[in-house]
């Protein structure tokens, strides 16, 4: 390790007060793109890390290129055998990432959606109930509950919930269930709603650098429907550092029982800019333009207020978007070249830059 790595592996101990350190902590969701990202940073602050949720389907995977976690099967499949098992593990803090996120696949699986976004929500929150070493839950439901208005305007938390497509609508239900405990129970659980992650290890189909990538590898254009959408793209670790601070709090004994946005402070971006972005630093990619929009319920203009994040929470974005999609390219070119996995590198770079903002 030379001594630029020592230093920077140094940076994450005294990460979020250091409250993480020895705790066993459970991720939903744990073998998907954020949940994976969101294990592998609890790891480096020295958590305990359980993972519940299917495992990862063949193919590439995020999860599959790191190092393992403690596994447990899908919580719909055998909610006995979990309540057990994570009973004798006596979690201290349970994120909950879990769910059927692909907004295009959910068109075609509906009830399946509401099964595993709505009833794997209700029967993880009965879980944590009745768990006495359970502090609290972080829920991460999306920026996509928001009843859409197509204006130039940004979201706050208090603003009207809605929902048209299964997975907008599965996620205002969560909302709702969750708001449900909190006020019938007294549990603490915070949901956090963030803008469109970036991230490397995503090979989900029906994201847009993820099929980028996929294109520029076969050496052919990427197909893009939505040139002008406007969203608000961060990387993932943006998200996650908010997850992490809710959970922070959580642990510490603060009331953070609300909805939490997290979103780019220095202003969204279209599509379009993204691709412009990405080409800069790997100029093999290219593009084509389908006026076709992706589905009828398709959202071209989205801004989120993380105003309360800040003030409240300490939440500062560190990378910018065009940071976020430089170090996001650099992530898939280095790995389609040569295999190496750069996540724990950029956790460590980004830990650097939150010391510095």
């Amino acid at each position: 390790m030379g001594r630029r790595e020592s230093s920077l592996a140094k940076v994450g101990v005294a990460m979020f007060d250091n409250i993480y350190k020895g705790k066993t902590v459970v991720v939903t969701g744990h073998a998907g793109v954020k949940g994976s990202w969101l294990s592998l940073w609890l790891k480096h602050l020295g958590a305990k890390v359980i993972g519940i949720g299917h495992p990862p389907k063949s193919g590439e995977s995020h999860y599959k290129t790191l190092p393992q976690f403690t596994f447990y099967r899908d919580i719909k499949a055998d909610l006995l055998f979990i309540m057990r098992e994570i009973y004798s593990a006596k979690p201290d803090i349970v994120f909950h990432l879990a769910a059927k996120a692909i907004v295009a696949r959910t068109f075609k699986e509906p009830e399946e959606t509401f099964r595993n976004n709505v009833m794997g929500t209700a029967h993880l929150l009965e879980l944590c109930r009745t768990c006495p070493s359970v502090k609290g839950v972080v829920a991460i439901t999306s920026d996509k509950v928001y009843k859409s208005r197509e204006w130039n305007y940004a979201y706050r938390e208090n603003d009207t919930l809605g929902g048209d497509d299964p997975y907008s609508t599965s996620k205002v239900c969560v909302e709702h269930i969750i708001e449900c405990y909190r006020k019938s129970y007294g549990m603490n659980i915070a949901t956090a709603r963030a803008g469109n992650v970036l991230c490397g290890g995503d090979w989900a189909e029906k994201r847009l650098l993820p099929d980028v990538v996929r294109a520029t590898i076969k050496k052919e254009p990427v197909i893009i429907h939505t040139p002008n959408a406007t969203r608000p793209f961060q990387h993932v670790l943006e998200a996650l550092q908010g997850y992490l601070l809710l959970g922070q709090k959580i642990l510490q004994g603060e009331d953070v029982n609300r909805a939490w946005n997290f979103g780019p402070t220095e202003g969204e971006m279209t599509v379009l800019a993204v691709l412009e972005r990405a080409s800069l630093i790997w100029p093999d990619i290219r593009w084509e333009v389908d006026s076709e929009p992706t589905h009828k319920f398709m959202v071209y203009l989205l801004k989120l207020d993380s105003t309360e994040s800040r003030k409240l929470l300490g939440w500062k974005q560190v990378w910018d978007t065009r940071r976020a999609v430089m170090e996001v390219v650099r992530w898939y070119r280095t790995y389609h070249r040569h295999k190496n996995v750069l996540s724990l590198e950029n956790i460590k770079l980004y830990e650097r830059g939150m010391e510095n903002v």
